[in-house]
C-alpha cells in the first residue's frame, strides 16, 4: 500500500500541522520558556479570575490530572496562585500574578508571529476557510475527546 494513503488521510494531516503549530510556538516562545498548553492556562486564569483548576481543565480542554501539574508548575515560576477555595478545601481558585501578567503581554507579540508564520502559506480567504472548517470538525466531535472543551460550565464543575 502506498504512503499516499496514509499521506492523504485528514488525522495524519490533522497531527502534521499539530506538530508544526507547536514546533513553531517553542521556537518563538523560547526566551519566555512558555509551552502552548502553558500559554492557553495563563490566557483563561487571565479571563476568568478565580476560576478553579476542574473548570479550567474545561476551558482550555486538558485532563484534570495534567491541569493539576501544569498549574503547580506556574505556580512554581511564580505566575499563578492557587488558593483553598473558601466553600471547599479540596478546591484550588486561581489566580495571575503580576509577575504572569507581564510574562503574557511580553510574549504575546511573538505568539501572533506564530499564528501569521503557521497560516502565511494561505491567503487571506483560504485562512478564514481554513479557521471554520477547523472550528466545524472541533465542535462537532468535541466529546470524543479525552478531554472534551467545557465553555461556561465553571460553576458546574466547582
Amino acid at each position: 500500500m502506498p504512503l499516499n494513503d496514509v499521506y492523504d488521510k485528514p488525522g495524519h494531516l490533522i497531527r502534521r500541522c499539530q506538530q508544526i503549530a507547536v514546533a513553531l510556538f517553542l521556537e518563538h516562545c523560547a526566551p519566555f520558556d512558555l509551552t502552548p498548553m502553558q500559554y492557553a492556562m495563563l490566557r483563561a486564569v487571565e479571563a476568568e479570575p478565580e476560576l478553579d483548576q476542574i473548570s479550567l481543565a474545561g476551558l482550555v480542554a486538558v485532563d484534570r490530572s495534567n491541569a493539576a501539574r501544569l498549574c503547580a508548575a506556574l505556580e512554581e515560576r511564580g505566575l499563578i496562585r492557587r488558593v483553598p477555595d473558601p466553600q471547599d478545601r479540596r478546591a484550588r481558585r486561581l489566580s495571575l500574578t503580576a509577575e504572569g501578567h507581564s510574562l503574557l503581554r511580553r510574549a504575546e507579540p511573538a505568539v501572533r508571529r506564530v499564528q501569521d508564520d503557521l497560516l502565511a502559506p494561505l491567503s487571506a480567504t483560504q485562512r478564514g476557510a481554513f479557521m471554520q472548517a477547523l472550528r466545524t470538525i472541533t465542535e462537532a466531535h468535541n466529546e470524543a475527546s479525552r478531554a472534551p472543551l467545557r465553555r461556561g460550565d465553571t460553576q458546574e464543575a466547582a
